[in-house]
């Protein structure tokens, strides 16, 4: 909603002023008019509204939440579907909208679509909010005159990402609690209570008591730690934040894909999950109308896997060449069978978006199931990690205590 400044005169003559939201300056025209009285003087206002704080610049930048996103897409698609003009919509949905940062960029969107500029320009000038994906399927919807299905079809594929995002995000929240709680167990035990129960067995044995190799060895690692502590726990943290960012990078994040794809167990999971968006993606581009050579570069961007991007920017170069995607797909190992195959029913059908949707609620499922089965044999895994290392301590505990009380007894 805009702000306007008006001066309007009465049937007496007399003059009003003051201040008026309305969703564009007809529409604040219109509502001074149903007063009855007659405009002198209409200016916009960018103060805002009364009773809000102002929004920090900060907002604009900070990425919008799936879930938020979807509402919008959602909202918007049912009020165009309905006849509302995209204006009006756009105004409604900002005044209503729960997040302060996707209310900012609606704003932001709302004034340039009131400029002239089309509605996907107007998205793309935000990638936070609205990705590649996004953006092309509202060019391509802008473009057929069907915005209102493409828009439908847009919160269904958001909505179905953001389900596995979950799941993954889920699955692995309990592995990393469990490594988080080992790591922090080991270094507490070696810094603080290895060295106690140290002291107590050179007092019950005496400096010359011969110690079971076990136990040297988690004693030689305690006094490590308390030397040089504020070497190695600084030294740890760094070189994970060090890792962390080197995979951000463009050769780490393609080494880091290269690298999951080929642990057992997890690259099964990863392939499934990427196939499962390259058909969910691609099949939502061609739907709505997006040519094969762009919706491939944008589901490549898609994916989340650099390796399938590559393949994907490949097999992009050889549609450019005639060849079909169908039988380019086949020949990457990448792919399972079963997407080549359907990728030839479609492109002989010519149904290719309606197979591939088929194809992603397979993966999708199967996803499902990865998960289950992939948590079920981590969680026993770190169980057993974590008292194999309880187990080792106090097996270097209780070694020599035993030994002593033996000589005590002899």
């Amino acid at each position: 909603m805009a702000q306007f400044q008006y001066s309007a005169s009465d049937k007496l003559n007399e003059v009003h002023e003051g201040k008026i939201e309305a969703v564009d300056r007809t529409a604040a025209l219109a509502a001074i008019a149903n007063r009855g009285w007659r405009p002198i003087l209409l200016t916009e206002t960018n103060q805002q509204k009364a009773g809000t704080i102002p929004l920090p610049s900060f907002l604009t930048k900070k990425k919008i939440k799936s879930d938020d996103l979807v509402m919008f897409t959602r909202q918007l698609s049912a009020m165009v579907g309905a006849g509302v003009p995209l204006l009006r919509a756009l105004g409604s949905l900002e005044t209503y909208s729960n997040s302060p940062a996707l209310k900012v960029i609606v704003g932001e969107v709302y004034k340039d679509i009131q400029g002239g500029m089309p509605l996907a320009d107007a998205l793309e000038k935000h990638p936070q909010a609205f990705n590649d994906v996004y953006t092309n399927m509202v060019r391509a919807g802008e473009a057929a005159g069907i915005l209102d299905e493409i828009l439908k079809r847009l919160a269904l594929q958001q909505e179905k990402a953001a389900t596995m995002r979950k799941k993954v995000k889920s699955a692995m929240t309990y592995p990393m609690v469990l490594v988080v709680i080992t790591i922090g167990a080991f270094f507490g035990l070696m810094l603080f209570v290895i060295p106690q129960i140290g002291n107590i067995i050179k007092d019950l044995g005496g400096p010359d008591a011969e110690l079971p190799v076990i136990t040297k060895i988690m004693l030689s690692i305690s006094n490590f730690m308390i030397s040089f502590w504020y070497i190695i726990i600084p030294g740890f943290v760094g070189a994970v934040i060090a890792i962390l960012r080197y995979i951000k990078t463009p050769k780490g994040r393609e080494q880091f894909h290269t690298l999951i794809l080929k642990v057992p167990g997890i690259n099964q999971l990863i392939t499934k999950i990427a196939v499962a968006r390259f058909a969910r993606t691609f099949s939502a581009l061609m739907g709505a109308g997006v040519a094969v050579l762009e919706a491939l570069s944008v589901t490549g961007n898609a994916v989340g896997n650099t390796v399938f991007e590559k393949a994907l920017q490949n097999a992009a170069e050889e549609v450019k060449n005639g060849a079909l995607l169908s039988a380019i797909i086949e020949k990457n190992e990448l792919f399972p069978p079963i997407v080549s195959q359907m990728l030839a029913v479609g492109e002989e059908t010519g149904q290719t978006d309606t197979v591939l949707v088929k194809v992603a609620d397979f993966y999708e499922e199967e996803v499902d199931v990865a998960i289950e089965g992939l948590s079920s044999i981590i969680e026993p895994v770190m169980i057993v990690f974590m008292g194999g290392m309880v187990g080792l301590i106090a097996a270097s505990v209780m070694q020599p205590i035993t030994g002593l009380s033996q000589q005590i007894k002899g």
